[in-house]
């Protein structure tokens, strides 16, 4: 089966094509809409002229728009062309701001010295506007973090986010830029008044229930360690997890499962597909029975923050519940595709998105890969089988992720066959137990054992990631690795496959062809790194100075 046979896949990287094309050269929404406008009424044309058989041109036609509406989409979602955003409708880069009227919209990770949240700005000098704000507020341990819905008055200078000041450094203000945030605030709780509070908004409900859970489980006596990594596994939120423990999975090769995504989603539809198939039995219960899910998937992506790799889980899982339910074939790579399209157009710069990047690139690889892995040996011990069956999803994961992983990360963990193997097929348990300890929690009939027990088996879970991220021979770091070698490996992975699947010769050249561009990326690399340089790097209360040669 060819991926590149079905339409919607085709599509939807042409879709790709045109975002990118959109945010890197910048064309109007007017000249895209206005071409748009043109190649549809061709279309409708030609599709009305043409009943049987369409051109081939009639496709480039559809494939071109699509480009088109990818460019538009971009154009259409950047707030900075709408004319109430608040960079329209007054003079940020200047001190004549008296105040700014903002709704606290999301909580992020502290900094050593700043509590940091995303408002949505309301209102500049009595002006109503638009617009997203990133608030640096000094730590202090009397006082309480602020509240996702809250509504305050400050009178701060609106900064711009500087770039970085230092080679290869992260580049935060473009990372922000793609949330659309453009200036920043640095304040303290002192200059914060605050006037009112949206209980309303879906954000403001969804972080009561979060609080609500994480008051009821305190009273059970959880570790503040167990009750970081429930928040991540259950709740999707991993911004009070130890810096420690957070890169104990990073260097364990399981950081995935502190990130509510396809797995955990994928085990949610499990276990809601088993508990609501009484159901069926009544009339049209297929449809309620499908109608409470994507309910319930729903409302947990909400709970959980509507973070990008959630989204793009339930949005995908959505689509595999309906076609369960109604005894249609199920195409993954359709499936992927059109989950995958939905997002794009609602959040185009997804694509930017690591995470999302990665989750995607994971469940390719698992379909498209693992069955090439699993028929190298077919155990005939059921218990067996299951452990070859989740090593062989495991590696096909791994080699999908491993180059961008590399491009992002620079390091390889070296154990992550056997920490996975031991984690995933009790992750199902650990999420089961999870929901039923949170549900009984919330309605006060929680038994102290079960609670006991449960944060035992989290507390078990971080000692043995925290023993497999010490063994440090295993894991591999400061891997050299650029776009210039990220694109030709995954050329070479492509060809790789698709000739194990079906080899004849059309492909074999493609694979030979394939290896001669990863040469030429090789000799280039090796050739660009004889340089000589000397770097003045900016760093506070020190001199740092650092000098090339070659590769030293």
């Amino acid at each position: 089966m060819k991926p590149l046979n079905f339409i919607i896949i085709k599509l939807t990287i042409c879709l790709i094509i045109g975002i990118l094309i959109g945010f890197y050269f910048n064309i109007s929404s007017n000249h895209s809409l206005s071409v748009s406008t043109t190649l549809i009424l061709i279309l409708i044309i030609i599709y009305y002229l043409q009943n049987k058989k369409k051109p081939f041109w009639f496709g480039l036609i559809v494939y071109s728009l699509m480009l088109l509406l990818g460019t538009l989409t971009v154009n259409l979602h950047n707030p900075k062309n709408h004319k109430n955003h608040y960079t329209s409708i007054t003079k940020i880069e200047t001190d004549t701001i008296k105040s700014t009227l903002l709704k606290i919209k999301e909580v992020l990770k502290s900094s050593n010295y700043h509590d940091k949240y995303v408002a949505e700005i309301l209102k500049i000098d009595a002006k109503t506007c638009k617009g997203k704000l990133l608030i640096n507020i000094t730590k202090d341990s009397t006082l309480k973090p602020l509240k996702v819905g809250s509504i305050f008055i400050l009178k701060e200078h609106l900064n711009t986010i500087p770039i970085p000041k230092n080679p290869y450094q992260f580049d935060y203000k473009s990372y922000l830029e793609r949330q659309y945030i453009y200036h920043q605030i640095y304040t303290t709780n002192y200059t914060l008044f605050k006037v009112d509070s949206d209980s309303k908004s879906i954000t403001s409900f969804a972080s009561k229930i979060r609080e609500t859970v994480n008051e009821k489980l305190i009273q059970f006596n959880f570790k503040d360690d167990e009750l970081d990594i429930i928040n991540a596994l259950l709740l999707g939120q991993r911004k009070e997890i130890d810096k420690d423990i957070y890169n104990n999975y990073i260097n364990a090769g399981v950081v995935h499962i502190l990130a509510v995504s396809g797995l955990h989603v994928g085990i949610v539809l499990l276990l809601l597909n088993f508990l609501l198939k009484p159901l069926e039995y009544l009339k049209r219960g297929k449809v309620f029975k499908t109608l409470i899910i994507l309910f319930l998937l729903w409302s947990f992506a909400i709970v959980a923050g509507l973070s990008a790799s959630v989204t793009r889980a339930v949005t995908m899982f959505s689509i595999v519940a309906i076609a369960m339910n109604w005894k249609r074939p199920i195409n993954i790579y359709n499936t992927l595709a059109i989950s995958m399209f939905i997002l794009l157009l609602i959040k185009p710069l997804y694509i930017f998105d690591v995470g999302f990047q990665l989750s995607y690139i994971a469940v390719f690889a698992i379909v498209w890969i693992q069955p090439l892995l699993y028929n190298l040996w077919r155990p005939k011990l059921k218990i067996i089988n299951f452990f070859w069956n989740i090593f062989t999803v495991t590696t096909a994961a791994q080699i999908g992720v491993l180059p961008i992983s590399l491009y992002y990360f620079h390091q390889f963990p070296g154990l992550f066959f056997l920490s996975n193997l031991v984690i995933i097929p009790f992750l199902g348990i650990i999420l089961g137990l999870g929901f039923i300890v949170i549900i009984l929690a919330l309605f006060n009939n929680l038994p102290q054992f079960l609670a006991d027990l449960y944060g035992s088996i989290i507390s078990t879970l971080n000692y043995f990631i925290q023993w497999v991220a010490q063994q440090e021979q295993f894991l591999i770091k400061d891997i050299s690795f650029n776009l210039l070698l990220l694109l030709p490996i995954y050329l070479l992975l492509i060809a790789i496959v698709s000739y194990l699947k079906k080899g004849n010769y059309s492909r074999l050249v493609f694979l030979l062809l394939s290896i001669v561009i990863l040469q030429v990326s090789l000799t280039y690399k090796k050739y660009d790194s004889k340089s000589k340089s000397l770097t003045i790097f900016n760093k506070n209360r020190h001199t740092l100075i650092g000098k090339e040669h070659n590769k030293q």
